[in-house]
């Protein structure tokens, strides 16, 4: 715990791959958006409780959290419910490497209610390296050759999403201010479980109507993209700024896209790839700002 401690960057690459295996698995379930995503998060809080019910400290501190910080904590689940209905959605409406890089401008909607709502303050180098960073991604999806008649809703939907993970981003910053990362992720993944379920209750969509599919897809989701993806992020943040980790997830469109050309033939063109080395570098020369700061 110390190593990861003193070299947090170790921990984000970890996070990042998680996230990038997002896409590929949602491709693979036959269930609508909101029952994949509630057994994603079901799936979460189940095998967090041996965690947060095994241990006196998060047991005592979840079931203490301040009247403020839980009600953060479960908006911030709210929004995070909407962010993955809003993905899921666009997936099924346009590429991976489309829908992964516009999820993407979460760190512009950050930025932006970062500097707006806390009077954080952005360097001229900071705000230069993430337009340029924000550039790469764009070309990513101007490069998808995959574009069908459903691309431009498939594409405004994963806007709307990272208008919500951004959202979430921030309150997540506000309420770790008093809780720990695990008790913070736990009341916010069983806020945003019990949304999803109400959500599949209210549209008629039966969590067991789909067979297994949606139930094994969700529990890889659980384990590779939230737990060691959503959650590694959330704790990054009592080391990093919000702008910064939110940068930092601009390497999943490189590597979702990677997996989705070698899994569904989605091979990007000369644009995709200039994206790519471009959003990478961005990316490295923003966390050295980061680190300088």
């Amino acid at each position: 715990m110390k190593y990861i401690e003193k070299h947090p960057m170790a921990l984000i690459t970890v996070g990042i791959a998680g996230i990038s295996l997002s896409a590929i698995f949602v491709r693979y379930s036959v269930a609508p958006s909101a029952v994949t995503a509630a057994w994603r998060l079901m799936w979460t809080v189940l095998l967090m409780l041996p965690i947060v019910l095994g241990k006196k400290k998060f047991r005592r501190e979840t079931a203490r959290a301040d009247k403020k910080s839980a009600l953060i904590s479960v908006c911030s689940g709210a929004f995070l419910a909407a962010h993955f209905i809003l993905w899921f959605d666009s997936l099924a409406r346009t590429t991976v490497a489309s829908a992964a890089t516009l999820v993407c401008t979460e760190v512009i909607w950050v930025s932006l209610g970062y500097c707006l709502l806390w009077r954080g303050k952005l360097s001229v180098q900071a705000v230069i390296t993430i337009a340029v960073t924000f550039l790469g991604s764009t070309l990513i999806a101007l490069g998808d050759s995959g574009a069908g008649g459903a691309h431009l809703k498939g594409d405004i939907l994963a806007v709307l999403a990272a208008t919500c993970s951004a959202a979430y981003m921030l309150l997540g910053k506000t309420a770790q201010k008093k809780l720990s990362t695990t008790a913070y992720t736990f009341i916010v993944y069983s806020a945003c479980a019990v949304a999803l379920v109400l959500t599949s209750m209210i549209q008629n969509q039966g969590l067991l109507a789909y067979g297994l599919n949606p139930v094994l897809v969700g529990l890889a989701l659980a384990v590779c993209s939230t737990l060691l993806g959503h959650s590694i992020f959330s704790w990054a943040l009592k080391y990093f700024s919000p702008s910064f980790v939110s940068a930092c997830k601009l390497l999943e469109p490189v590597g979702a896209g990677v997996l989705a050309a070698i899994l569904f033939g989605e091979l990007p063109g000369f644009l995709a790839l200039t994206g790519a080395g471009i959003t990478l570098l961005g990316v490295w020369y923003y966390a050295k700002i980061e680190q300088r700061g």
